[in-house]
């Protein structure tokens, strides 16, 4: 019965394009410090086995500081650590690496299994030879032998997805390989165990958020695995968490007291968009950004406020002004259409120009 480490999408110097290139720099500092750890994890935890399915590395130009404290913390873990390469990893770019002897790297589109007699288990795994996956799972028909030991599979790959690029995996497919769990890869938010059959799969999703589309606690899955048995814990591991908040106006709060009301407790070190909702003649988005940013690691926001009721009330003019707003309302739908209605209204009221 080992007790493992599911881990999946790294990505490992990532541009973190979100953030200034100092902020940048700093996140993949601590992308790496999150390997050191993952390794601490492996002591602390009592962990046998690690699986790492797939986008370990964002691509092909990492940085020497990155492999090289790679290959330390896999060394460190002094435990068998496989490795099923992904899309943005596939299996050539690990031969680049100075990877440490308790490292498997699966290095073929077909199904290679490895027992561990120790642990009374087998893994079994394949590898994406290149960006694109040209045989999907179940094309492969595998299937694990019925022999008393509990059968592992280190995959990355889209359940229930179409695109040939992203290697599909069925239900189905998973039902049918005799698998005990599935350690997956590819999908970026964890959905918690579940099961096919008689095989429980999970996406550990990625243990560090980059952006606004990978929100909350980031972690892996530790815990047991036994042929009757899957007991994993899902344990958070990121550094700092990404936030999306809605900031709502109303005539009684000031932009800078609705943002404030919407920040979540305890983000300081955290990134924070804030979509502010509701009536606007235009929000000063760089002072609301700057004030944002005093109170959190990295910040974003976002208009999406509309103009007030009473400024298009001249619209129903039999006047220019009137055709002119009508024009404009009739295309709210379009952006730019939206904030050309605004230094429209603000320039019939003789007023400034709505900053950006």
């Amino acid at each position: 019965m080992p007790v493992i480490l599911h881990a999946a999408d790294l990505h490992l110097d990532s541009p973190f394009s979100g953030l200034t290139p100092e902020l940048a720099q700093q996140r993949r500092r601590e992308q790496r410090e999150l390997l050191q750890r993952m390794a601490a994890l492996v002591r602390e935890r009592g962990v046998q086995l690690v699986l790492l399915s797939g986008d370990i590395l964002d691509g092909p130009n990492y940085y020497a500081d990155t492999a090289d404290v790679l290959c330390k913390a896999l060394a460190q873990m002094a435990v068998p650590v496989f490795l099923a390469p992904g899309n943005h990893d596939p299996a050539p770019l690990y031969r680049r690496l100075d990877l440490p002897d308790n490292v498997t790297v699966f290095a073929s589109e077909s199904m290679t299994s490895v027992p561990l007699p120790e642990l009374n288990c087998t893994v079994h795994g394949r590898a994406f030879t290149e960006h694109t996956c040209r045989v999907p799972f179940d094309a492969l028909d595998f299937r694990a032998p019925d022999d008393g030991q509990t059968h592992i599979l280190c995959l990355h790959g889209d359940v229930d997805g179409q695109n040939l690029r992203f290697c599909p995996i069925s239900r189905d497919g998973l039902a049918a390989s005799g698998a005990h769990y599935a350690a997956l890869g590819h999908v970026h938010k964890s959905g918690g165990l579940q099961r096919s059959g008689g095989t429980v799969w999970a996406y550990s999703g990625c243990p560090e958020g980059r952006g606004f589309d990978e929100t909350g606690d980031k972690g892996v899955f530790i815990g047991p695995v036994e042929q009757d048995r899957i007991s994993l814990e899902f344990v958070p591991v990121c550094r700092r968490r990404y936030h999306v908040v809605t900031a709502r106006l109303t005539e009684r709060l000031l932009p800078e007291q609705a943002l404030l009301a919407a920040l979540p407790d305890g983000c300081g070190d955290d990134v924070v968009r804030v979509i502010f909702t509701g009536e606007s003649r235009g929000l000063d988005l760089p002072a609301l950004t700057e004030l944002v940013g005093r109170y959190c690691f990295g910040a974003s926001i976002l208009d999406h406020t509309t103009v007030p009721h009473d400024l298009l009330a001249r619209a129903a003019e039999d006047s220019l002004a009137g055709y002119f707003l009508r024009a404009l309302q009739e295309q709210k739908d379009d952006p730019a259409a939206a904030l050309a209605l605004r230094f429209a209204a603000a320039a019939l009221e003789n007023g400034e120009d709505p900053r950006l």
